[in-house]
């Protein structure tokens, strides 16, 4: 058996997220099904995460397992020749026996884009978050910065009890990537093993592009939780618009209280960047 190592970009809009679900669109199942008309047999596609809908991806990493003689030039191109526009295959290679797209993953990049103008030109809608109106960016900035290193983030966890990804050095069943769940909404109710909310963060940081009024939000880190990246946008934003200091994110984060973080971002904003291994 080969395992096969592929690097996708998908635009998320039309997508109810990575994981495949039964009778709605998934990135995986999407992926999936055009893999197997080619090899013509069952394969498992494994994501270095499970983005939620509607987020995007540049370079999702994702592996399989075939007994398929093709060479991975050619199913490249023949994955592009079947996928819809929204999703490409913009490498294949083929990865040692033991990788695996998750388990072996040690960071991640997620970008989340404000968009500050009046108007949002229908162009850059589906790939930015509309706020038309001012944001400290300096405050967000400062607020950002805090949230590096070692945390428990239960604050700015998604649904109660709803760990979105392990530990990225932790070996994880891998049969828990085949489970049929939709994603859960954000109740903002604080979850309850912290143990498990615990993840690093490499960078944070406030970019502002004056030019295009985009403010940009870049995260890198082990792990995250479900909607995490999206909740730390939305108390950010927060800090931008004056209704918290830069300060008040340690106490959030001391808290381990979802009611006492923003609110959940739009999916629209965030993209998946940068898979390291």
């Amino acid at each position: 058996m080969r395992n096969i190592r592929l690097t996708l970009s998908y635009e998320g809009t039309e997508f109810f997220g990575w994981q495949r679900q039964p009778n709605v669109p998934t990135v995986q199942g999407c992926v999936e099904s055009a893999i197997e008309k080619i090899v013509a047999e069952r394969v498992t596609l494994y994501g270095s995460g499970r983005t939620d809908a509607g987020v995007h991806a540049l370079n999702q990493v994702a592996n399989f397992k075939t007994a398929s003689s093709i060479p991975a030039d050619g199913l490249t191109k023949a994955l592009n020749n079947l996928l819809p526009s929204t999703v490409r295959v913009r490498s294949a290679c083929d990865a040692a026996e033991s990788f695996h797209a998750r388990h072996d993953a040690r960071c991640k990049t997620y970008r989340y884009r404000i968009l500050g103008a009046p108007i949002a030109s229908p162009f850059l809608a589906r790939f930015v978050h509309h706020l038309p109106y001012p944001l400290d960016h300096q405050r967000m900035a400062a607020a950002a910065r805090q949230l590096e290193g070692e945390h428990d983030f239960t604050s700015f966890a998604g649904s109660a009890n709803q760990v979105r990804e392990p530990f990225l050095t932790e070996k994880v069943d891998d049969r828990a990537d085949g489970v049929d769940a939709p994603c859960e909404p954000d109740s903002r109710q604080p979850t309850t093993d912290s143990r498990s909310n615990v993840r690093t963060i490499f960078s944070s940081r406030i970019l502002w592009r004056p030019r295009t009024s985009i403010l940009v939000y870049e995260v890198c880190g082990s792990g995250f939780l479900h909607h995490m990246v999206r909740n730390l946008v939305g108390t950010l934003i927060e800090v931008g618009r004056g209704k918290l200091a830069p300060r008040d994110v340690l106490e959030i984060l001391a808290a381990r209280d979802r009611t006492r973080a923003g609110l959940t971002a739009p999916a629209s904003g965030l993209i998946l960047v940068q898979v390291e291994y």
